[in-house]
């Protein structure tokens, strides 16, 4: 009989995998009650200690800096033509960029000499924009683009729609001249692209209105500063692009170049750019929708075209006025983006199509430069052909129909929309602010700084640090706080919105194809155009902008949102479904977890745009540090506050993306 000898026990050692991840348990509920602790200290301090040091600004009131911004800016108009740094340096560049956005417009649009007619009219534009988006494109891009061209004129805004179109093709040119050999040697070298990174990403932080004010001090108010403002905000894109684009060359093919004698030059051109001539084409897309999105944007500056008439509407709240306008820009907008992405898909479309009709390409685009060419004669000899026949009857009815919509939503729904308004102003909007606004100032910096180091480790404490102390500086504290309030209730609904459509789109591919398409039609459309149907909706209030933020930012925190909900591996997924999980266990349990860097990189972006749309809603009443920007271009007197005001916004648009891009590392890490 044998028996069994039973042994001891030994302790189980533990395996690496399975020791509890640093920031999944202890970690993650200390954060969490980290967060909730200030909350309550915050909340405490607040009811003892409400209105006092709340730091608040009358609306006519100056400080110090304010007046020292006034200053300088009548210093340098008194001085502009006898300093050596304007008269060599400023004045010449805007000289030169004031004659190459004088000589577009002299070419497209009529032109302010005495001249009848344009140098080449309607039927030649209409000409010119058809066969170049066949040429790049494909025919249908063509029709597309001839279509929408007819349309502006339809609408009775040819005029307007060709001065917009100059300044966004003067300054898309000047910063493609800078934005790719910059992205080129960002491509080439990680010293360099170490370096241009922060500034690529200041200066994509900071709100469109901010690039006007400063500018306006070097170089004055007019198309040459809104052209100027335009090509600093749209290089940022073509920069980054064209760098990644270098960079994703495989480095076998490189290496196969240089084995084969290339020189540096040769792999260059040979090698690199042809291979990342497609991603390229992105990157000039990406330059001209923020381009036309910055020109709407530049009318506050006397930017002459599309975005005056809808920033005069909008002061008017003249709705069909504006929505006739707002839907010229974004038939423009898409023409241009069809015809750029077409060109970027061109070549290798050509490659895949074994159709016989690519032989006579060729010449077609001959006999259609030959038909452009004739056009382009008749429009610059005859009348008929230089000037849009008709009186806008389109676009009077447009009008039209957009006031009887705006009437009849008001009569009906004005029930409907003001109940909601008030729900989230009562409920959300006006306890929040009131919080920000009312409590001590150095009690919201505290808050603020700790939530900084909790969210995004010290680095970004100390970056919120020095954005708060000088947002004090910029005696704004309370008008910033206010739009800090409609900043962060804005962004929450963008997030409600991102993770409900996000989770659906990541979970359904129908869901996918069919929502997408809209979501990147809206990414087309400028900020300003969002603002009309929502004035017509909830007239001009600050909820107006908060809900033109929210339409406006939803759509990129979708997208991420559903990016990693999808990129959660299926295995995972199928393995909980066995396990017996409910769909909404795999949601909250396993999808949105796994999806963290997901949702984190989609709040800093929801917050980046939010905050530019929230500014832009100065012009509906949004009040605050839109507000103040907007009155510093009308009001002389005011311009050192408008500066003080653009000066913090971008504190705090840098705030906030230091604090979620560190948050998004540390997710990631």
């Amino acid at each position: 009989m044998t028996v069994a000898v039973e042994k001891p026990e030994q302790p189980e050692k533990t395996r690496p995998a399975e020791r509890p991840a640093p920031d999944a348990g202890v970690r993650g509920i200390s954060r969490r009650a980290v967060v909730g602790a200030i909350l309550v200290v915050w909340l405490v301090l607040f009811a003892v200690l409400r209105g006092r040091d709340t730091l608040s600004l009358a609306a006519a009131d100056l400080t110090g800096l304010h007046r020292w911004f006034n200053d300088v800016n009548d210093s340098i108009g008194a001085n502009r033509n006898s300093n050596p740094l304007f008269l060599y340096f400023f004045n010449e560049i805007r000289l030169v960029v004031d004659t190459l956005v004088t000589f577009v417009q002299h070419l497209i649009s009529q032109p302010s000499d005495g001249r009848p007619v344009p140098w080449i009219g309607w039927l030649g534009v209409v000409g010119i924009a058809g066969y170049l988006s066949w040429a790049v494109g494909n025919w249908r891009v063509a029709l597309l683009a001839v279509a929408g061209f007819t349309f502006l004129g339809l609408q009775g805004l040819w005029q307007e729609s060709m001065d917009t179109l100059a300044l966004t093709l003067s300054a898309v040119l000047v910063a493609l001249l800078f934005a790719v050999p910059l992205g080129v040697w960002a491509g080439l070298s990680d010293r360099f692209n170490r370096i241009v990174t922060p500034f690529l990403d200041f200066m994509q932080t900071m709100p469109t209105f901010v690039y006007l004010a400063p500018l306006t001090l070097f170089f004055l108010i007019g198309p040459a500063s809104a052209t100027i403002a335009t090509l600093i905000y749209a290089a940022p894109p073509a920069i980054r692009i064209t760098a990644h684009a270098i960079r994703s060359v495989p480095r076998t093919t490189v290496e196969a170049a240089d084995s084969l004698g290339a020189t540096r030059r040769q792999a260059l051109l040979k090698v690199l750019l042809p291979m990342s001539k497609r991603t390229v084409v992105m990157g000039v897309n990406q330059t001209i929708m923020a381009a036309l999105a910055m020109v709407t944007i530049a009318a506050l500056i006397d930017a002459p075209g599309l975005g005056k008439t809808v920033v005069q509407a909008l002061q008017s709240l003249d709705v069909g006025t504006a929505f006739n306008a707002g839907l010229a820009i974004v038939v423009m907008a898409i023409v241009l983006d069809r015809v750029t992405t077409a060109a970027g898909d061109r070549e290798e479309a050509a490659r895949r199509s074994q159709n016989r009709f690519l032989a006579w390409r060729r010449p077609l685009l001959g006999a259609g430069a030959a038909v452009t060419a004739v056009l382009v004669y008749l429009s610059h000899t005859y009348v008929w052909a230089a000037e849009f026949p008709g009186e806008g009857g389109v676009g009077r009815s447009v009008a039209q129909f957009a006031d009887t919509a705006t009437t009849w939503a008001q009569d009906n729904l004005s029930g409907v929309t003001n109940a909601f308004r008030d729900t989230i102003t009562n409920g959300l909007l006006n306890p929040f602010q009131s919080l920000l606004t009312d409590s001590p100032w150095w009690l919201v910096a505290a808050a603020l700084i700790a939530f900084g180091v909790v969210f995004g480790g010290r680095r970004a404490g100390l970056t919120t640090a020095v954005c708060v102390g000088l947002l004090v500086g910029t005696g704004l504290w309370s008008d910033g706080m206010t739009t800090l309030a409609s900043t962060l209730v804005a962004t929450v609904l963008v997030m409600v919105l991102g993770v409900v459509f996000g989770v659906w789109m990541g979970r359904s591919p129908l869901v996918d194809r069919l929502v997408r398409p809209t979501l990147d039609a809206a990414q087309v459309m400028p900020p300003f155009v969002y603002l009309v149907p929502f004035l017509a909706l909830f007239g001009a209030t600050r909820f107006t902008a908060i809900v033109a933020a929210v339409v406006y930012a939803a759509p990129v925190a979708i997208k991420i949102i559903a990016d990693g909900v999808r990129a959660v591996p299926q295995t995972t997924v199928e393995a909980a479904t066995s396990a017996g999980c409910t769909t909404w266990q795999i949601i909250t349990k396993v999808q949105l977890p796994m999806s963290r860097g997901a949702l984190t990189l989609a709040t800093n972006q929801g917050l980046i745009y939010v905050l530019s749309m929230v500014v832009v809603g100065g012009l509906v009443g949004a009040g605050a540090l839109g507000y103040d920007v907007v009155a510093g271009f009308s009001q002389g007197q005011l311009y050192g506050k408008g500066l003080a005001a653009g000066l913090a916004i971008v504190l705090l648009g840098v705030m906030f993306d230091r604090i979620t891009q560190a948050a998004a590392r540390r997710v990631s890490a």
